[in-house]
């Protein structure tokens, strides 16, 4: 049971990772996944993604403690589970960040992770439908395509923030991000398009990599060490996801080169933890022998504060749960299975944009998302169904406030503890506080005016600083982009170094999204994904 690498969870960074490394046919790859396969057809079908939030099958389901900044409230922290990680439950939307995101991340030291120095690496992913440009790849296995959806009302939000002069900008991902515009999304023939299909299920269906194992339902206990170099893994496998810990079988594996750690912004700093690599005084509280003392390990904890702005709708085409609304839903239900068009298409998210609170001409440090449905706490609020509305996510894209990770047990099946810590800096309230002032203004303008009932969220009676503040404190939420906690840098708090080696340890690296030392300007799925296809070719070169 030896492998030249071994591939810690089966997300967007790890199933990217597999297929990088396993294209080398030297080299033998084993990829270990906790949940399944992930090819139900709830996953395939877009419009689930409610479903999918409810299902732990799917979702790790996290909650935060109480969060003081929070009005004292539990966050829910939704985590995809089985092959595509959080790729097979988000709202697939393909957005990569800022230019100046990436340029920063070189500033801190991080050679090699400049904007022009990652973007060959996004290309080499992608294979774009519609937009063929230097910024764009034709020819990767990620599909990156247009909504089949369309929802008539997304381009009257659009409208009416060109009415108020933001410019309507067709890409994202081009040379600008500012403006409003049409979110292009990882779907192929109009059905979600996850990293594992993309990455991982051609290569299991066509049988072509003798080298590649995938193991699913097999959860890594522990990093297993000889001195300072990590020599392999122990998990437990089984047939079911929550199978009887006792029928479980207990496997250990070697690495002749390489673990690497791929399982996400909180299980990544959890792993590393439960293994003796992290804060010495977490370690020693729960008499975890220490390997290796990283300070950083679980630290610089971010994401992107978020808040909803719902109004009421007079009109029928709209997600609901009213009669109106089901009659015209089940004819999108015939044309999804007869042409994968329609709204069951739809990532929901379809509109928004990117906008500064500092004038139009500025870098944007807003991100709105817009949905033809009334929605409230992550959408498990099941009264806003019978609501005909639309609802506008405003977050702030570069928050200051900073959490962590820890863990309460050495066992890997115990959750850890996320604290988000999210608005506990002021700049964020502040921004916070803009963000519900700009988002406003959007519902006030033609032609969204003219079908508008009420607004349902803040509602009409808030509207000092203090009483938005205080709204935002109660409603405001994550958006599901985690972030930072195995910071790469070269400062005494980072993790990794550049080319996302664990410092002061041999044979292990961390590859996903908790080497971020700063959040970027936007989803996180994309990036996450860059990150891979770079580590890879710095894993390769190596050898």
């Amino acid at each position: 049971m030896t492998y030249d690498f071994i591939i810690i969870g089966g997300g967007s960074a790890g199933c990217v990772l597999a297929n990088r490394l396993s294209a080398r046919a030297g080299f033998s790859v084993c990829l270990l996944e906790t949940g399944g396969r992930n090819q139900s057809p709830l996953i395939k079908t877009p419009l689930a993604i409610p479903l999918l939030f409810r299902i732990p099958k799917y979702n790790y389901g996290f909650e935060t403690p109480v969060q003081p900044t929070q009005a004292n409230r539990h966050i829910y922290n939704p985590r995809g589970r089985g092959l595509g990680g959080s790729s097979a439950i988000n709202a697939m939307l393909y957005v990569r960040g800022d230019r100046q995101d990436y340029d920063d991340w070189a500033a801190l030291g991080n050679e090699g992770w400049s904007y022009d120095e990652v973007l060959p690496y996004f290309k080499s992913l992608e294979r774009q439908e519609r937009i063929q440009d230097d910024f764009h790849g034709q020819h990767g296995e990620l599909n990156v395509a247009d909504s089949r959806s369309n929802h008539p009302i997304g381009k009257e939000f659009i409208d009416a923030a060109t009415s108020l002069g933001y410019p309507f900008n067709p890409d994202f991902n081009g040379e600008h991000q500012a403006g409003v515009g049409h979110f292009q999304v990882t779907q192929k023939n109009g059905q979600r398009h996850s990293a594992a299909d993309a990455f991982i299920h051609p290569l299991q269906a066509s049988k072509s990599r003798k080298n590649l194992t995938v193991l699913s339902y097999s959860r890594v206990e522990k990093i297993l060490f000889e001195g300072d170099r990590a020599i392999g893994v122990r998990f437990q496998q089984s047939q079911l996801l929550e199978s009887d810990k006792d029928n479980n079988k207990t496997v250990e594996l070697r690495a002749n080169k390489e673990v690497i750690l791929c399982a996400g912004a909180i299980h990544s700093p959890q792993l590393l933890m439960v293994s003796g690599v992290g804060p010495k005084d977490q370690l020693d509280a729960l008499h975890i022998p220490l390997v290796k003392e990283i300070e950083g390990v679980g630290k610089n904890l971010q994401d992107h504060v978020d808040v909803c702005i719902v109004n009421q709708q007079k009109r029928h085409d709209l997600i609901s749960l009213r009669p109106s609304s089901l009659w015209w839903l089940s004819n999108q239900a015939f044309d999804y299975f007869r042409s994968k068009r329609g709204a069951f298409t739809t990532s929901l998210v379809e509109t928004g944009g990117f906008i500064s609170s500092k004038g139009l001409d500025k870098r944007p440090d807003i991100q709105w998302q817009f949905i033809a449905s009334a929605m409230d706490d992550h959408g498990r609020n099941i009264k806003m169904y019978g609501v005909q509305g639309t609802t506008l996510h405003a977050c702030i894209l570069r928050p200051k406030s900073r959490g962590e990770i820890r863990i309460m047990s050495a066992d890997i099946t115990s959750p850890p503890v996320i604290d988000s810590n999210m608005l506990s800096h002021p700049h964020d309230m502040k921004l916070m506080i803009e963000a519900v002032k700009l988002s406003r203004q959007i519902f006030q303008q033609a032609p969204l005016s003219l079908t508008n009932v009420k607004e349902i969220f803040p509602g009409e009676q808030v509207q000092s600083d203090e009483q938005i503040a205080a709204f935002i404190q109660e409603k405001s939420n994550n958006i599901y982009h985690p972030v930072g906690t195995c910071k790469m840098g070269i400062d005494e708090m980072a993790v990794v170094d550049p080319t996302l080696k664990v410092k002061g340890l041999n044979g292990l690296r961390v590859i996903d999204a908790s080497i971020m030392p700063n959040l970027i300007s936007g989803n996180t799925n994309a990036p996450t994904m860059m990150i891979a296809a770079k580590g890879a070719e710095m894993i390769l070169a190596d050898y």
